[in-house]
């Protein structure tokens, strides 16, 4: 046709398992252009016959109107010679280099399928609904491009009213790649006693009586097993306490609806956004009542989340209950269970039914869990609905591998200019979260085409990372553990440049040999300088003070009082034994097993131990949690702290020591400590400011999990004018070190 030409258009981002290529066909089709659009590794590629206006106007459609869980990079197109298309269609999808598309997460089922569900004669009620706008992605994907045989959907072979419906350009299931219904789809069985029961109605109606009678129920979700209760059975949640050796952290809980998560929690719009989106996280929200006490085991928040599943809205429409306990189903500290096969025993000793079906999980996922401050959400563990989207960074980090700290590990890989950070891991720790992190590692190589050439890591020797690392043979990069955090609100950010960096946590390798956690630094990718930290303080015991925080406060006691602090009559002390005491003094003088540390963790482990708020750790970040959950928003006070070479809290400890003995409640207590933390940052923000000409104030670390201390942070310094950057899109503990360590290894390597 006159003044037509052929042009290739190029999309690159979240184009694939989002429905996009049927979308693409429609604006084709409302444009009456010729052509053809296939998946490629790289992204999506369309070739269109048309003049330029009408191509600008097409680009522009695009952006506008793409699918809702999409997210588009770049659009670029070039002129192509002449091809005469006669129509517009949808081509087989190919590999082209090695360049790749990013993978979309799981999206949770659309309110056209929770219809599609009551209504389609060959769907009502079942479970595994899906469409182009929904369902599983990540869970089930091996290979790219995204393509049925590329799934673990590849055994079930569609009906031919599923293949009819993947081959209508006018069906919402066009190309749907886990397209299914209940004649040729996965079903679920129920294993109870010695019964297989099969049928979604039996089933549904069987758990949900066993529910409402306090039995405990393993359910194969989207990413792994998870385990569920009646939340409002006190006798349910106690007893799977026992069960899963969970006595003090904890459950998150799962209502039927928005409005009976507004019964008993308070939720802002920003949290209820975050409660409504595709994602589904876990978000913590401010409790107004409880369900059963043994839930929130006396925090003032609860960790809460929506329906994601189409199995939950069936469950939920039998309960009598409108919540429920939902928890990972995994034993102790293991990665979750995928396998039910392989884990049937494990389930049986934690459950008293199990639910499973008949389609293999990949890649195993965790629920995530964010919270809401200051209007932004920060993800604490990014998982299901959030991995494997990339994070575009202002570097090249092509064949750079991540791999993380110790706790909360994630690891990230490199390709080009993204950062593609892993699901949760956990805590490598054991045997079994090591070989998830490996056999993770080797899915990402294979599903991203990624091949390393570098390793960055933690300067920490005895880290399962570390040795993973070494275990490579590759180039390793050393990254010390706060820079690596600091550096990963920055590429987060896309920071190049100079800044005052805060790290607060609970411990990470020093240049010293000495434990690090409460560190002030300034520093770019390349370098740092650590310009101040927390004065040290001896471990006595170690590694054991985080399970005893009681051992940290009688180190800051003695550190302050000498052994003058035996005559205080401190209520934490009075279930210590005093040899035990004694001989913790002793082991600080002869520095036996008394590592030091400038962790800002460790100090708040101290104040909550002495205040008799948590002595014993029952789990990890138990006392600092509990120190913030008692906190009174009015006081407006704090204590004195000294900063001279270091920052000493000499003077702090002294003041809570009075308080204490004028009976000064642990809450007026544990505020005035939160206020003084915020004090310091704000001064040696000032100073630093005023020595070094810079105004960029990055806050990284798990410390800044704290909703008070980082609310009031970046307010404060906001007031004073500096630019604040924290973290929102990954985490601010060490599940973010990973994008941290990648991102000062490229500036080296450049």
């Amino acid at each position: 046709m006159k003044n037509e030409n052929t042009y290739l258009v190029e999309i690159k981002g979240l184009v694939q398992g989002v429905g996009f290529r049927p979308f693409i066909y429609r604006i084709a089709r409302d444009y009456d252009l010729c052509g053809n659009v296939e998946n490629r590794n790289d992204g999506v590629a369309v070739r269109i016959n048309c003049n330029e206006s009408v191509l600008n106007q097409f680009i522009s459609s695009v952006r506008k109107l793409s699918p809702p869980a999409s997210y588009i990079e770049s659009i670029t197109y070039k002129v192509l010679d002449y091809e005469d298309f006669c129509e517009f269609k949808i081509v087989k999808s190919k590999n082209v280099s090695d360049s790749i598309t990013d993978v979309s997460p799981d999206i949770a089922v659309c309110n056209d399928c929770l219809s599609d569900m009551k209504i389609q004669k060959n769907r009502i009620n079942y479970p595994f609904i899906n469409c182009t706008n929904c369902g599983p992605r990540f869970t089930i994907i091996n290979n790219l491009p995204y393509d049925r045989d590329k799934t673990t959907m590849k055994d079930f072979i569609m009906c031919p009213d599923c293949q009819k419906e993947y081959s209508d350009i006018e069906d919402r299931r066009f190309h749907a790649q886990p397209i299914a219904c209940d004649v040729c789809g996965p079903e679920y069985t129920l294993c109870y006693g010695n019964k297989n029961i099969h049928g979604t109605d039996d089933i549904v109606n069987h758990m949900a009586d066993l529910i409402d009678k306090g039995k405990i129920i393993s359910v194969k979700g989207l990413g792994g097993f998870f385990i569920a209760c009646d939340a409002k059975n006190e006798n349910a949640v106690l007893r799977l306490r026992r069960i899963k050796n969970r006595e003090a952290k904890p459950f998150a809980v799962m209502f039927s609806s928005i409005e009976k998560v507004k019964e008993y929690a308070y939720v802002n719009k920003y949290e209820e956004d975050s409660l409504m989106s595709f994602r589904r996280p876990i978000v913590l929200l401010k409790k107004k009542k409880e369900p059963a006490a043994s839930v929130t085991v006396g925090f003032n928040t609860l960790g809460v989340m929506l329906p994601y599943m189409p199995f939950h809205y069936l469950l939920f429409e039998k309960l009598k209950t409108s919540v429920i306990v939902l928890t990972s189903g995994n034993i102790s500290d293991e990665p979750i269970i995928i396998d039910e096969k392989k884990d049937f025993e494990k389930l049986s000793v934690i459950s008293d039914i199990i639910l499973t079906y008949n389609r293999d999980i990949h890649n195993r996922t965790d629920d995530s869990i964010v919270n809401v401050i200051n209007n932004q959400e920060r993800i604490i563990r990014r998982s299901r609905g959030y991995v494997p989207s990339p994070f575009i960074v202002n570097m090249n980090v092509e064949g750079i591998l991540g791999t993380g700290a110790e706790l909360v590990n994630c690891f990230a890989i490199g390709k080009d200019n993204k950062a593609i950070l892993s699901q949760h891991i956990g805590d490598l720790k054991n045997i079994e979260t090591y070989e998830f992190y490996c056999e993770t590692i080797e899915r990402f190589k294979k599903l991203f085409n990624f091949n390393p050439t570098v390793i960055a890591r933690d300067l920490h020797p005895q880290y399962l990372s570390s040795k993973y690392a070494e275990e490579t043979n590759l180039q390793q990069i050393k990254v010390q553990h706060h820079h690596a955090h600091i550096a990963s609100c920055m590429a987060e950010h896309k920071i190049n440049e100079k800044v005052i960096g805060v790290s607060f946590d609970g411990t990470g390798y020093g240049d010293d040999n000495n434990i690090w956690g409460g560190e002030f630094f300034v520093c770019d990718f390349k370098s740092y300088k650590r310009v101040n930290h927390f004065d040290y303080i001896a471990m006595p015991g170690g590694d054991k003070v985080t399970e005893e925080p009681w051992r940290i406060a009688v180190s800051y006691l003695y550190k302050a009082f000498g052994k003058k602090f035996l005559e205080f009559d401190l209520a934490f002390m009075k279930n210590i034994n005093p040899e035990s005491v004694d001989f913790l003094c002793h082991a600080i003088d002869k520095k036996i097993n008394s590592p030091l540390t400038s962790s800002s963790g460790r100090l708040f482990d101290a104040i909550s131990a002495l205040t008799n708020i948590c002595t014993y750790s029952k789990f990890h970040a138990e006392a600092p949690m509990r120190l913030e959950a008692i906190i009174d928003k009015k006081i407006k006070t704090s204590y004195p702290f000294n900063v001279k070479n270091t920052i000493l809290f000499e003077e702090t400890i002294e003041q809570i020591v009075k308080d204490l003995k004028n009976n000064v409640s642990p809450s007026e207590i544990s505020t005035k400590f939160h206020n003084t933390v915020i004090s310091v940052i704000c001064e040696l923000a000032d100073d630093l400011r005023d020595k070094h000409n810079i105004n960029k104030v990055v806050l990284s670390g798990g410390t800044f999990q704290n909703k008070y201390l980082l609310k009031n942070v970046e307010i404060l310094l906001q007031n004073k004018n500096f630019e604040v950057f924290s973290h929102c899109k990954i985490p601010t503990n060490d599940a973010g070190i990973a994008l941290g360590q990648m991102a000062v290894a490229s500036a080296i390597l450049k």
